[in-house]
């Protein structure tokens, strides 16, 4: 915190009013630019006309500096659809920085815009609500690539790779009644589209249509991404179509969540960050360099107030402009716990069911205090989510691709498996909303790879079991699931574990697989219909789960609970989840001598009757979840 001492007296909450935006905040008889540089000697304001435009002597104007190092300039008359750049000297050098809080930019992010947002809105957005979520924990939550979605041929969507792919309704693979794209989404039931990072990074050539990336390298935070739009060159473009995909999905019933990277920025010295104040930006070591806890060249110093108030105004951006309906923190423990709870406040107040959540580990070391960094438990009665590794690991193994788990052969894993069941509520957790339960996600090897190389001498048969069995559980545990998307079509990567600039026909949702893995699709639909028509499997609070979830003694490594007493206020009194890791099929003894109704059994799923037992014992197959009710 020392690097940060000049700024001791800064009044953020003063800054954080509409007074203080920063940024170009245009109207037709002026536009007023704001940019904080602490350090500089003297910073400029650089218009261009075009995008292309080089620097002419008589656009450029020179800014006043203010208290606490912000920069400002208001220019009289309509500037809408100029670019600009700020011109900053600082020590004997010169910089030409993109403005931070830019709301567009040029093509490939090398200049802010000029923009009307009015201009921007399409039809109905005015009138666009997100889609009804009574608690974070009716969350089920589906992870996708832009690109990845509808970049495959035969998708049936015609803006292969945009925004705009999200729009398209009635599409079906080529040839085929199968529903790909956002009705396959609707399908499928899932409530929340997570979508990979869709602000403007770096690592990509907008000029390019073939190039690909995940997108975890951030240049301007305040614009979208320019290669998933129609015309790049446009800055209104990207704008538009985002809020156009966004609308779509709200109006069918799905809310969007943001991936997030204010952990580092793509480049250090040469980002807008770094020409502006790097040493304010960015976490440094004690010998004065540039920390790398991120394993990607720097970190962001989310605790530097100003910093602070950049990270919590962005989300707001986005939650207000652009409608976002949820924020996935990359590296999470990157980020102060106090820059966190700012957040929680800041979006809970425009949307009390926004979902936040993020990873709470780090890549590397850090020089932000143990205690200030946001790491599993320390989010405890915050209303912020953390991915629970803890479950990934005990139900598919670790990360390397040969290690097994509870779900592959592992049964030993069974502890571990209860303890996220529960939400973890008995251990890093307070309530179920602070716990993301899931067994894949884009890093590391596709859930269908990794059993591939987990399991080699595994039957076909048993490998599909193994997959849908992984996922039964998540949709069946306390807390809120999470599905990497396409893991429901059994979704493979072709073994290429870290895919993050990998070609399409690697990354690409293969549409034909929904045909080929029906069964599997369907089984995901029940399975999701299930959660959603049954409050019992989405408890919001600790006191309800210790109540009413009991484990009942099993062997073989079965797993038994019961859901009691219509926990959550659900229409069945009782539900019984039977959990059968072994290949066989297993005989297990029944609670008491009553009716009891079968509506999950080996590769079926939903709410119907699939059989009713009136025994007291039961036969599950192997490989599989048993859901019955009375």
């Amino acid at each position: 915190m020392a690097q940060f001492k000049y700024l001791s007296d800064i009044k953020v909450k003063e800054l954080q009013g509409t007074q203080n935006r920063l940024g170009a905040c245009y109207s037709p008889k002026e536009t007023k630019f704001s940019v904080w540089s602490p350090n500089s000697k003297r910073v400029d304001l650089v218009l261009y006309k075009e995008a292309f435009d080089l620097q002419e002597a008589d656009n450029i104007y020179e800014m006043n500096k203010g208290d606490n190092g912000i920069w400002t300039l208001v220019l009289s008359g309509d500037h809408k659809n100029k670019f600009y750049h700020y011109r900053v000297e600082r020590g004997e050098e010169i910089y030409y920085a993109v403005d931070p809080y830019a709301r567009s930019v040029s093509q490939n992010g090398l200049k802010g815009a000029i923009i009307d947002l009015e201009e921007t809105n399409p039809k109905g957005w005015k009138n666009d609500k997100r889609p009804s979520l009574k608690t974070p924990e009716n969350s089920i939550i589906y992870e996708m690539h832009v690109r990845d979605f509808s970049i495959y041929p035969n998708s049936g969507m015609k803006y292969k790779g945009k925004y705009l792919a999200f729009t398209e309704e009635g599409t079906t693979l080529a040839g085929s009644k199968i529903r790909t794209g956002i009705d396959h989404l609707k399908e499928l039931g899932i409530t929340h589209l997570h979508l990979l990072p869709v602000f403007d990074y770096g690592s990509v050539d907008e000029s390019k249509g073939e190039e690909y990336n995940w997108g975890y390298d951030p240049m301007n935070y305040n614009a979208p991404e320019g290669s998933y739009s129609t015309d790049s060159t446009d800055p209104l473009s990207r704008v538009r179509e985002f809020k156009e995909m966004v609308l779509a999905l709200h109006r069918n019933g799905i809310r969007v969540v943001m991936d997030v990277v204010y952990n580092h920025t793509y480049r250090t010295l040469t980002s807008s960050f770094g020409k502006l104040a790097p040493k304010s930006y960015y976490r440094l070591k004690e010998g004065g360099e540039f920390s790398n806890g991120s394993g990607c060249g720097n970190e962001v110093a989310s605790e530097n107030p100003m910093v602070r108030k950049f990270i919590v105004d962005s989300v707001k951006y986005w939650a207000e402009e652009y409608h976002i309906d949820g924020f996935r923190f990359d590296l999470m423990a990157l980020h102060d716990k106090d820059t966190m709870k700012l957040i929680e406040q800041t979006l809970h107040k425009i949307d009390p069911n926004i979902l936040i959540y993020g990873e709470p580990w780090m890549a590397d070391y850090s020089p932000l205090a143990e205690e200030e960094q946001m790491r599993k438990g320390e989010q405890k009665n915050l209303r912020i989510g953390v991915f629970n590794d803890n479950l990934r690991d005990a139900i598919k193994g670790s990360t390397r691709g040969e290690d097994r788990g509870y779900a592959t052969g592992k049964i030993s894993n069974i502890d571990y498996v209860k303890e996220g069941i529960v939400a973890a509520v008995n251990s890093f957790a307070a309530n179920p909303e602070e716990v993301i339960n899931y067994v894949s996600a884009h890093d590391d090897l596709a859930l269908w790879d990794k059993i591939e190389k987990s399991n080699p001498v595994d039957s076909n048969e048993s490998k599909i079991k193994m997959n849908n069995f992984c996922n039964a559980i998540v949709l069946t545990s306390q807390g809120i699931p999470f599905l990497h998307g396409g893991v429901e079509i059994l979704r493979t990567k072709y073994g290429v574990e870290n895919s993050y600039n990998a070609p399409d026909r690697i990354n690409q949702i293969e549409w034909e697989k929904k045909a080929e893995n029906l069964e599997s699709f369907l089984y995901y639909k029940g399975l999701i219909k299930l959660r959603k028509e049954h409050p019992a499997f989405r408890m919001n609070n600790s006191k309800d789960i210790k109540e009413h979830l009991e484990f009942i003694d099993t062997s073989d490594g079965i797993i038994m609970y019961r859901l009691i007493d219509h926990a959550n206020g659900d229409d069945w009194e009782e539900i019984l989840v039977i959990l059968n890791p072994n290949h066989e099929f297993k005989t297990v003894d029944l609670p008491g001598k009553e009716e009891w109704k079968v509506v999950v059994k080996d590769q079926k799923a939903g709410v119907e009757v699939l059989e009713i037992i009136n025994s007291s014992e039961v036969l599950v197959p192997g490989i599989s979840a048993m859901v019955l009710y009375k």
